[in-house]
């Protein structure tokens, strides 16, 4: 889980590149099945950070103060 807002913004930059990397993908591979078997990993893993960073913005600053 993220913890502060420095963890924040590293999640929020490894989304942007994974993104990136995604978008490169999808340009280049000329198979759709090479290309969602290439992208899944990515996908899965800006997923998961995206629920992270959803729920760290969620709380406000005091609650996590306390935790």
């Amino acid at each position: 889980m993220i913890a502060n807002d420095r963890e924040l913004d590293v999640t929020l930059g490894r989304i942007a590149h994974f993104q990136r990397q995604i978008a490169h993908l999808r340009k280049i591979e000329t198979h759709p099945e090479n290309y969602r078997g290439s992208v899944s990993g990515f996908l899965a893993e800006v997923d998961r950070m995206q629920l992270e960073v959803r729920e760290y913005l969620s709380m406000h600053p005091a609650e996590l103060e306390r935790g």
